[in-house]
């Protein structure tokens, strides 16, 4: 795998999730610490992984999200010479030390702030975390534009997105279609859907992810979730985004103009692929991914989203039509249903009734519609929602 051509400085936060990991094979691949100047790693309970990670790539600072696993981690690290340190503040100070490429890969809203920190070093910014843009999209693209910061999208949709625009007027773009797979319950009836264990959810036909988003993907809540993303980032209207089923998740996203020509991003099922388009941008370097074989692929498959099985899609519209923190509030009533689901007091249909009633009940907060917020708003509404869900849950 070929090298880059300068020594840059990289800080790889939610370093031991799926997308984490991932970035560090690719750091790896390309040369490790002879290569890149590692500054900080993050990670929460695996400090094990995090610990190993850090000395492999010499990093200057690592830091677990959890105080209680700061002793842990630093008798991993003992005589390594690496910074240790522990908590949200420990996370926003290493995303606020200087860095050339940063990947944002914490998940949940919990990455916001250290995302918004590394937001103003003016580098590469590759977003991993939905929720920053969801919650705060308007908080981040401004930044973003304040500091120089180039953001680069890597999960798969919005990466082949960003490939296909690269050079075009957004002018001429009619409509942006998201791929999704359909996940495990493609095929399910509602009835059957009602009886989903959080085991069966978190197995993923195609994608090898973390147990939340491997979830949120079963419920398209990750569907909704880029939906929303692709408005902050793509500057398009909310009639203009689209959602298509594509179980072999090997069309990452296609994009149509007004000419009515289709443009559609081809390529294997591995986050290797958008996550190194990111770390080499904007040269493209040899990546480990499997190459297409298009013969034995035969062909592509194409349905439309069951609304009904899947309302996420539907409250996603509803959040593209509202703007302002109405995508803070769906995010954390996400959020509240999702861990209600896993400590097995919400059934698996009933999470998107909690965020349904939820958002509800949060339209009438006073600050629920602005435009114009801040980083204390996007905190203040986050905590209410999720008090909110809570207590309707409860009832």
């Amino acid at each position: 795998m070929k090298g880059v051509a300068s020594r840059r400085r990289v800080s790889v936060f939610g370093a031991t999730g799926s997308i984490g990991c991932n970035t560090i094979d690719l750091l790896t691949r390309q040369g490790g610490a002879e290569t890149y100047d590692v500054v900080a790693l993050s990670g929460a309970s695996n400090v094990a992984l995090l610990a190993e990670q850090a000395i492999r790539l010499r990093a200057k600072i690592a830091v677990t999200a959890l105080p209680e696993c700061y002793g842990p981690l630093k008798q991993l690290l003992a005589g390594s010479g690496i910074e240790i340190a522990a908590g949200a503040q420990a996370l926003v100070d290493a995303a606020s030390e200087q860095a050339d490429w940063t990947m944002a890969a914490i998940v949940g809203v919990a990455g916001l702030a250290p995302t918004l920190a590394a937001a103003k070093h003016g580098g590469v910014l590759a977003l991993a975390n939905k929720e920053s843009l969801v919650a705060a999209g308007g908080l981040l693209m401004a930044r973003c534009a304040e500091y120089g910061t180039q953001l680069l999208p890597t999960d798969s949709e919005h990466s082949a997105i960003y490939q296909t625009l690269q050079g075009r007027d957004i002018a001429e773009v009619e409509r942006i279609v998201l791929t999704a797979s359909g996940g495990p319950f493609r095929n399910w009836t509602r009835a059957a859907m009602a009886d989903v264990t959080p085991e069966l959810a978190k197995a993923h036909p195609k994608w090898n992810m973390g147990e939340r988003i491997s979830i949120d993907s079963a419920t398209m809540f990750n569907k909704a979730l880029e939906m929303i993303e692709a408005q902050h980032l793509f500057g398009v209207k909310p009639e203009q985004i689209e959602v298509i089923i594509h179980p072999q998740s090997i069309v990452h996203s296609l994009v149509g103009f007004v000419d009515g020509a289709m443009l559609a991003h081809l390529g294997p099922p591995d986050m290797r692929g958008a996550i190194g388009f990111a770390l080499n941008w904007p040269k493209r370097c040899d990546l480990p991914v499997a190459r297409l074989d298009l013969a034995a692929l035969a062909r592509l498959e194409f349905e439309a989203p069951d609304l009904e099985r899947f309302p996420a899609l539907a409250l996603a519209q509803n959040v593209l039509r509202d703007g302002g923190l109405s995508g803070a509030v769906f995010n954390a009533a996400k959020e509240q249903a999702l861990d209600l689901f896993l400590a097995g007091r919400l059934g698996f249909l009933a999470m998107a009734d909690l965020v349904t009633a939820t958002m509800e009940r949060l339209a009438a907060y006073s600050k629920y519609g602005h435009t114009s917020y801040v980083l204390d708003d996007v905190t203040e509404i986050d905590a209410e929602t999720r008090r909110v869900a809570q207590g309707l849950s409860a009832g």
